[in-house]
């Protein structure tokens, strides 16, 4: 049999010195056993519901197909139903009637055009930006009689942000709506605009609708909807009734979840790490599928983020460098037979991580779906023992992007080359920092792997290769994710020895202040909100769906970090959302 070893990892020899490890911090779980309930024993929707449930539905579906033509009217329809969280109910609906609409740009209405933009646009349909010309005064700027029409220039904002690069009239729209729309807020007589619509500015001003993880965004919709003196009663009691449905069976995988964690013993085993199960399953709920008919690959998934946070940890906040070695070696060979070389601790890890790749590939064999983990496992054998893997130095990483196990291994490949950073006390110039660390944010290991419940037709061999090796999409939410988790976890990490962040390795590069560095890196983040906006449009080169679950990890990684805070990290700071969306059904 060939040697398999790879020559970065030959073995570190071992010290006599007292072990010091670079332990973090972490404040305990705020959730313990609270959904620690027998999946029976967790409230299930009586029939009675279930029924008004499935008569709501036909009515709303009826409503949408068959609302006046007046343009206005049938806009604000798909996109409420949408901002509640039922559009997945009603998609070939939707697409339909939006059709029926492709060609009527004849108004004037601020409101219409950008409301239209903005559906047609998340539609994946390549409207021109041109629509907002009209708009724009003789010298080439935003007419100021717009700032009047205060639900228009609201409209114009969320529209604004579906923006391409190059496309600078949307850049003005931002700039321009922003500031008047703060002013709308800020002056102390609100006699001029109802507080409902004040509310809502507020909160756009903080989260465009574009960046906003869907199930908070419906949360909060609800509320909002519910006080409209506009709203359909029949819509929002079927949008009511679906989130207590859904809520309901997300506790069901909640508990699920926490009986798996406890049961393996994780928080005794691995006390150092970071002990958050439940906001593991919440960030992953948030933006990225919330639907009843994908709870399979919402636990698979969510268990592999459990196992990546504890890695992750251990890389950065137990591991010393001799262990990681021989964790990386063992996980990069995926043999079990290695497991008795890793100190007690790993062996759990190693064999938790083995297992739940193990348990979904059988999962999945019973329901006939054949793709995916067994396909990749095999693939990924194939690539070692041909010896088509390598590393390229200790700072640059090379791996064939293939299969969801194959994703792990690298994700574990670029921690150790990061740790090696550490050991070796190397600070990265920024250009060299991104070829690593926007691949170890894990996108691609935890993208693929939600992948699993997208049907054979969808998760192909082609498509997994399309948007691994060319989907910009999956570049642009790596650097988003990766660059709002450095800039809100910086100050912590310097605290204890940590590798570098971006902050710093672009302070560096540059000759720039942290302040500085911190701008620049925000303006990135936001150029690359333009590059997913723009692999969304038809025609894609791979399905839209899997499209969509990057731009849906954004979506959480931009909560989860959002105005620099880590709320994964710090989980108070993210205790709401959590009740929100498990604890507290609508009242109906």
């Amino acid at each position: 049999m060939k040697d398999m070893s790879i020559p970065l990892l030959a073995a570190v020899s071992s010290s006599t010195e007292e072990t010091v490890r670079p332990i973090a911090d972490f404040h305990p779980t705020l959730w313990g056993n609270h959904f620690l309930k027998s999946t029976a024993d967790v409230e299930t929707i009586d029939a009675a519901t279930q029924e008004q449930h499935a008569a709501l539905k036909q009515e709303v579906r009826r409503m949408i197909t068959t609302t006046a033509n007046k343009l206005a009217q049938k806009l604000h329809m798909i996109d409420a139903a949408q901002r509640l969280g039922v559009a997945y109910h009603f998609e070939k609906e939707i697409e339909d009637e939006l059709g029926k609409v492709s060609h009527d740009l004849d108004s004037d209405d601020l409101y219409v055009v950008s409301l239209r933009f903005r559906l047609f646009r998340q539609q994946g349909v390549k409207i021109s930006c041109d629509v907002f010309e009209k708009f724009k005064d003789d010298e080439g700027k935003f007419k100021e009689s717009l700032i009047n029409d205060i639900r228009g220039m609201l409209s114009l904002y969320e529209a604004a942000y579906l923006a391409i690069r190059g496309e600078d009239i949307l850049d003005e729209a931002i700039v321009f709506t922003t500031t008047h729309l703060k002013s709308v807020i800020s002056v102390s007589d609100h006699s001029h605009v109802n507080s409902n619509l004040a509310e809502q500015i507020r909160h756009s001003l903080q989260i465009p609708l574009r960046k906003a993880a869907a199930r908070l965004e419906a949360r909060y919709f609800l509320d909002i909807y519910s006080r409209d003196d506009l709203h359909d009663e029949t819509l929002l009691k079927f949008a009511k009734l679906d989130f207590n449905i859904l809520q309901a069976a997300h506790k069901k995988e909640a508990s699920i979840m926490t009986r798996w964690w406890n049961d393996l013993g994780f928080p005794k085993k691995v006390p150092y790490a970071r002990d958050r199960v439940v906001e593991t399953y919440i960030w992953f709920l948030l933006g990225v599928s919330y639907e009843p008919n994908l709870a399979f690959g919402r636990i698979f998934t969510s268990k592999v983020v459990c196992i990546i946070s504890i890695i992750d940890d251990t890389f950065d906040a137990y591991g010393t460098f001799e262990e990681l070695t021989l964790f990386t070696e063992a996980v990069t060979r995926w043999d079990i037979g290695l497991i008795d070389t890793l100190p007690e601790y790993m062996k759990f890890i190693f064999k938790a991580l083995l297992d739940i790749y193990r348990e979904a590939e059988e999962e999945l064999a019973k329901e006939g779906r054949s793709y995916g983990i067994p396909y990749a496992i095999q693939m990924v054998s194939n690539y070692f023992i041909n010896n088509q893997f390598h590393v390229i130095s200790f700072c640059k990483v090379i791996i064939i992007d293939l299969g969801y196990v194959a994703q792990m291994q690298e994700l574990i490949i670029l921690y150790f080359t990061q740790a090696k950073w550490l050991y070796k006390g190397y600070v990265p110039s920024f250009d060299e920092y991104k070829s690593v660390a926007l691949r170890s944010i894990g996108l691609r290991t935890l993208g693929v792997a939600s992948f699993v419940d997208l049907g054979d037709f969808i998760a192909t061999k082609d498509n997994f290769e399309g948007i691994l090796k060319n989907a910009k999409s999956v570049k642009a939410t790596e650097t988003i994710v990766r660059l709002m988790d450095d800039i809100a976890g910086y100050k912590f990490e310097q605290k204890r020895g940590h590798n570098p962040t971006a902050v710093e390795c672009y302070k560096n590069q540059h000759g720039v202040s942290e302040e500085e560095a911190v701008k620049e890196l925000l303006l990135e983040v936001a150029d690359s909100w333009k590059d997913i906006n723009e692999e969304l449009l038809n025609p894609t080169t791979v399905p839209l769906p899997m499209l969509q679950r990057i731009l849906y990890f954004a979506r959480s990684g931009h909560f989860i970090y959002d105005d620099g805070h880590d709320r994964y990290t710090h989980s108070l700071m993210m205790k709401r959302q959590v009740a929100l969306l498990l604890t507290e059904p609508l009242a109906i």
